[in-house]
């Protein structure tokens, strides 16, 4: 008998797919009568990205205006995210009730994926995945990190070439 799936985590980079694939999380939720947490991870600033920044202002300076760029960054994206859920859960029959948490998380994308989904006992994690080269990669970089890392099943949604939907 297969797991009863409860809480769905929806990773999101907020690109021009994630309405698509914040569908389908959407459409499972439905099917299965769960709540979904979505969740979007801010990666920081290298350590490269940052030496740069001290060779004009000092450590102290650079660190204050990090901090506060960060903050911004992360309202901004809260109130995206926001967005993209207003305009896609009316859709479906559970509607916002179907969304019980947005998290705007700092870390390594695919590390803080699989810690949130096993923190919360997340059943199931809805990413999607654009990438697709010549030579063969079939999914993005975070979505095959993911995908071998987590300990719940992964659904890894492709977004069709040249997808771009605006809005949110």
């Amino acid at each position: 008998m297969l797991p009863k799936i409860q809480t769905i985590l929806y990773a999101t980079a907020l690109g021009p797919g994630a309405p698509y694939v914040f569908r389908y999380a959407l459409h499972e939720a439905e099917k299965h009568g769960a709540k979904i947490v979505v969740l979007h991870v801010m990666e920081p600033l290298t350590p490269f990205g940052s030496f740069m920044v001290e060779q004009h202002i000092s450590h102290e300076e650079a660190e204050k205006r990090q901090a506060e760029a960060r903050d911004y960054a992360t309202q901004k994206i809260q109130e995206r995210v926001q967005r993209l859920c207003d305009m896609e859960a009316p859709n479906f029959k559970g509607g916002m009730d179907q969304i019980s948490e947005i998290r705007v998380i700092h870390g390594q994308p695919h590390l803080e994926i699989v810690s949130k989904a096993r923190e919360m006992k997340a059943d199931l994690i809805v990413i999607g995945s654009h990438r697709h080269t010549a030579i063969g990669e079939m999914l993005g970089h975070t979505a095959t990190r993911v995908a071998h890392r987590a300990e719940i099943p992964v659904l890894v949604v492709r977004i069709p070439e040249g997808y771009h939907e605006e809005g949110f």
